[in-house]
């Protein structure tokens, strides 16, 4: 396929992904609607998110092509994580490749709603290759951390980059699988949602949201941003939460659900765990 018409059939998929999630989020939340801001779509203030961003962009320069999409979405009930994911498309010269990112960062710990996270997306990985998901989540364990804290930001998910084969098919077979990946945020992040977004929580649910919001911020700007090209500031700043704190008064108390945040988020094979289901 001519770069030409490979670009065109990039931006067309990303574009395709983010109506298909601002409809579906829309729907979900029922209490506000997405905006537009440049390439981007804008929920804030929602009955269940407080804020989403869901951005299709495109870049061309000197050879280089970049697209993608990305979803952020910071919730309001401390109980429902919040998501992010990233696909993107890139060409060099004649060299092309796909990757991507989708990964959640919860408050409080629910074995069942990681172990559904992460079985649906080695569900996803397994389409590639059942060696896949292995390789993938452990390279978002890696990535999505805070060195400075020697801490993880959430569970993890999964994360690839460079993704590319050979042969007249080779570009087809990595942007299916691209598109695979864009339909798996709903079944993998909207479950949880559902569960979560109606359990009741007070001051303290909502003081422990804000203070592990900081540590979302602290990896945006800190870690992201410095890797970012300078045309990526706008949706770096766009996805942060509209709210989140930094005090001593952050450390949870011993024994309590937020002290057992910290061992929930230890990388561990969700996807083979049998979960206890509360009922």
């Amino acid at each position: 396929m001519p770069s030409g018409d490979r670009r065109d059939a990039v931006k067309a998929m990303m574009r395709a992904g983010q109506r298909e999630l601002v409809a579906e989020l829309e729907r979900l939340d029922g209490g506000a609607r997405f905006g537009r801001s440049g390439g981007a779509r804008l929920l804030e203030d929602g009955d269940v998110f407080e804020r989403a961003c869901i951005r299709s962009a495109s870049t061309a320069d000197d050879g280089f092509f970049a697209a993608g999409l990305s979803v952020v979405l910071h919730p309001r009930n401390p109980y429902v994580p919040a998501f992010e994911a990233h696909f993107r498309y890139c060409e060099s010269g004649d060299l092309w490749w796909f990757a991507g990112t989708v990964d959640l960062s919860p408050c409080y710990g629910f074995a069942e709603d990681a172990t559904h996270f992460h079985r649906t997306l080695k569900a996803y990985c397994d389409t590639w290759d059942p060696a896949f998901h292995a390789q993938a989540k452990r390279a978002c364990d890696d990535h999505f951390r805070l060195p400075h804290r020697d801490e993880p930001r959430g569970i993890g998910g999964i994360a690839f980059d460079h993704l590319r084969l050979p042969g007249p098919d080779g570009w087809r077979r990595a942007a299916a699988f691209t598109v695979a990946g864009i339909a798996t945020i709903a079944p993998a992040y909207l479950p949880i949602v559902r569960r979560r977004a109606a359990l009741p929580h007070g001051e303290r649910e909502r003081r422990w949201q804000l203070c592990r919001r900081g540590r979302y911020v602290e990896f945006a700007l800190v870690h992201d941003a410095a890797a970012a090209r300078p045309t990526d500031a706008e949706a770096i700043l766009m996805a942060l939460p509209p709210l989140a704190r930094w005090e001593s008064g952050c450390t949870p108390e011993p024994g309590s659900a937020e002290a057992g945040l910290s061992s929930f988020l230890v990388p561990r094979d969700w996807a083979a765990e049998t979960p206890v289901i509360a009922g």
